[in-house]
């Protein structure tokens, strides 16, 4: 019995795997006089066992260290395209070429070849075994190779494209030689039945690539548009892009390799731009983003390629999605801009909305307000989007593209209110609606607050209102009582009288209420400034009787109205009902006190040395026992004003001993102690306490918002709180002027 001898030359080299190479040597010489075959020989048995052996040993320490994985002629084999392309990369051999080119610049590499009647799946090959019965016309030596070409042709013409690649490639293995190769007319032959119903549903893929690398090889010119068919019917909508398993984008990607490899001279561009196109659109749905660019970047620089916006979009939709990719969608905006586009214009089609979406939601995960803004603000400006607008049908495109856009401009306006622009940040809640994007409770209040801050009280009550009529469609929640107050507290401020009608009808028709102690306190400033005492106290008898209990600011407003009317002693009594009450005077009500007192009678000037006197004794309490809230409202600290308000009074006790109303001695020994200690505050022991209470104060409250995280919004309510106190401050520091002069 003869051995088959690819059979023997497989066992050979288990044996070489195994045994010694002596071993090995007597095996194979039985085996080979015994079969009538002296094909192999000795040395090279002893030289594979010598590599099999030093393979082991190199590979021992390679899992420790960074060095590429050895590689054996099974491994190279399974390896996809991308897969070779990979391994050649880390090894430093070129990555480019065919799929054989590849593999054997690895194979060389591992010293790993396959055995002579092996096919490169590793099994015995049956093209080129002795058949039991052979018939052969020896008067013409290529008798059988002439009569495979023609049944090749046969099965071609009559579809049947599994036995044409079979015999072809029994063809190539069995009979073409280098003097006599399969000729060209066959490989296309073949390849035109593989591509009959889209390379029959894929499964025809393989075949039709290995019939391209080999035309290439063999530098027969592939028709291009059967190469291009090729590569776009490899490519389905399953994973890599697969089509029930079959094709793929490893599939695509080596033909094209085997396409560009005849792409010289003037036929460069035997590629087109679609089948570009398809196969950087596959690697961008398959997650390959940084080979999507890569290869967009060669239709575009090498090519010099106009790619449809739809190819960019797959690109950077793709690289949006993945996360930490920005920098690859800009330069897919980049090479879209190099292609010809004009940012300003590619708003008018769905691709270019899409890639300017992708922009945004890049711009938004790195941080780059000014970027998102600029790329919606092109999308705006480009025409054919009608009746809608091109920004907004950017922003609503997706919903990554909606919360990137939201997130954008509400960071935008947290710049503009810490950089206190409101007309950046009017503008920009402007843009928000417009472009169909829903502002939240915090970003409304902000630039409301920020315009009441700056004293726009028209601006306020106009945003104001459009918040109002927005919650009215379902599209933002209710404006809270505290922003009416504030605004209303704004045009009172600024002496608007029927903009404070407006608003506080607003409130009564969103709320149903006449308001909340805010709203009183802001109708006692008016009175206030009018020095109506009589109307202050009315109010408060009213609120009381309601059940509506007066807070520090109440006071201290109805002790202002006794500064506009030059009443101290009705100041301190109300000083007095405070405490009573329960309310404590904070330093803003202890300063409306003391400029009450600044109408330079002896009288006045005493009992604004009593007041002092009890603002100190507070704030010894204070020291001892801290404060809880805001320090505007409930701190009894001094501030400048406080200062500036006992020198001015010291100025009047000097006056009224020069006057005579008074001894010096007594003067200072009694009522000017308490002032002086007011003026040198800062310089006290007491000071440095306060100092440090104060930083630990702050850095509390901060931390219970934050851990809130309730919607509240610290600096916003700074701001509300000076709104109340402003009006009050306004009307002594004017008394105190007119005193002075």
């Amino acid at each position: 019995m003869k051995l088959n001898p690819g059979a023997v030359a497989i066992v050979a080299a288990a044996l070489a795997a195994t045994y010694s190479p002596e071993q090995a040597e007597a095996f194979t010489a039985t085996t080979a006089s015994r079969s009538g075959l002296g094909f192999i020989d000795a040395s090279w048995l002893r030289t594979e066992h010598r590599n099999s052996w030093s393979s082991l040993s190199v590979a021992a320490p390679v899992e420790t260290s960074d060095a590429p994985l050895l590689l054996d002629y099974d491994m190279v084999n399974s390896l996809t395209y991308r897969g070779l392309q990979k391994e050649c990369r880390e090894r430093g051999f070129p990555a480019v070429g065919t799929t054989a080119a590849l593999r054997t610049r690895l194979l060389d590499e591992a010293a790993a070849v396959r055995s002579e009647g092996v096919d490169e799946n590793g099994n015995i090959s049956e093209f080129c075994a002795s058949d039991s019965i052979k018939f052969s016309d020896e008067s013409d030596p290529e008798y059988a190779f002439k009569s495979l070409v023609n049944e090749i042709m046969e099965k071609a013409e009559i579809g049947h494209w599994k036995a044409a690649t079979r015999k072809l490639k029994k063809l190539k293995k069995c009979y073409a030689t280098d003097k006599n190769p399969v000729p060209a007319e066959a490989y296309v032959a073949v390849l035109e039945t593989c591509l009959d119903n889209r390379l029959q549903g894929a499964r025809a893929s393989v075949p039709a690539r290995k019939i391209l690398e080999e035309m290439a090889e063999n530098g027969y010119v592939i028709p291009s548009d059967m190469g291009n068919s090729c590569v776009f019917n490899s490519l389905g909508d399953g994973p890599n892009a697969t089509h029930a398993g079959c094709g793929g984008i490893d599939t695509a990607l080596a033909m094209l390799a085997a396409l560009e490899s005849q792409s010289t001279g003037l036929d460069s561009n035997i590629i087109t731009v679609d089948t570009y196109g398809a196969v950087v659109s596959a690697l961008s749905r398959d997650g390959a983003v940084e080979e999507a660019v890569l290869l967009l970047r060669a239709m575009v620089v090498e090519h010099s390629f106009t790619p449809p916006l739809s190819t960019f979009a797959d690109v950077a939709a793709a690289a949006s999605m993945a996360g930490g990719k920005g920098e690859i969608v800009l330069q897919v905006m980049t090479l879209a801009k190099a292609s010809g586009y004009v940012l300003d214009q590619i708003a008018s089609a769905g691709a270019g909305r899409s890639i300017l979406a992708s922009g945004v939601i890049a711009a938004e995960q790195m941080e780059n307000l000014a970027l998102g803004l600029r790329l919606l603000t092109a999308a705006g400006k480009a025409e054919g989007c009608e009746p809608d607008r091109g920004d907004d049908l950017v922003a609503s495109s997706s919903k990554a593209a909606q919360r990137a856009c939201t997130l954008i401009h509400k960071s935008a306006i947290d710049m503009a209110f810490q950089d206190d622009n409101w007309k950046l940040a009017v503008k920009l809640l402007s843009l928000m609606t417009e472009r169909s994007l829903t502002p939240s409770t915090t970003v409304w209040r902000k630039v409301v607050s920020l315009c009441c801050r700056n004293e726009k009280s028209k601006k306020a009550t106009a945003l104001l209102l459009d918040w109002i009529k927005f919650s009215e469609d379902g599209k933002a929640d209710k404006p809270p009582l505290k922003v009416f107050n504030t605004v209303v507290n704004t045009c009172e401020i600024v002496g608007e009288e029927e903009l404070t009608v407006v608003v506080l009808n607003a409130m009564k028709n969103t709320h149903e209420t006449e308001g909340n102690i805010v709203t009183l306190n802001i109708a006692l400033k008016r009175l206030a400034k009018q020095g109506n005492i009589l109307s202050c106290e009315g109010i408060i008898i009213g609120m009381l009787q309601a059940g509506i209990e007066p807070s520090v600011v109440t006071y201290t407003t109805a002790i202002g109205a006794c500064v506009k009317a030059g009443n101290p002693q009705y100041a301190y009594e109300w000083l007095t009902r405070m405490r009573s009450r329960n309310v404590k005077p904070n330093f803003h009500t202890y300063n409306t006190a003391i400029a009450a007192c600044l109408d330079g009678e002896l009288e006045s000037t005493v009992l604004g040395s009593k007041i002092a006197t009890e603002m100190l004794q507070d704030i010894v309490l204070e020291i001892e026992k801290g404060f809880e809230g805001s320090a505007d409202y409930n701190s009894v600290i001094p501030d400048k004003y406080t200062k500036v308000l006992a020198r001015s009074l010291m100025k009047k006790l000097r006056d009224n001993w020069r006057d005579g109303k008074i001894n010096i001695n007594v003067a200072k020994a009694t009522v000017r102690v308490p002032l002086l200690n007011l003026v040198d505050f800062e310089r006290s022991e007491m000071a440095e306490k306060v100092k440090k209470m104060k930083a630990q104060k702050v850095s509390e409250r901060k931390a219970a918002a934050a851990a809130a995280d309730d919607g509240c919004d610290p600096d916003t309510d700074e701001c509300e709180i000076d709104a109340d106190f402003s009006a009050v401050n306004t009307l002594s520091k004017e008394s105190h002027r007119r005193m002075e002069v």
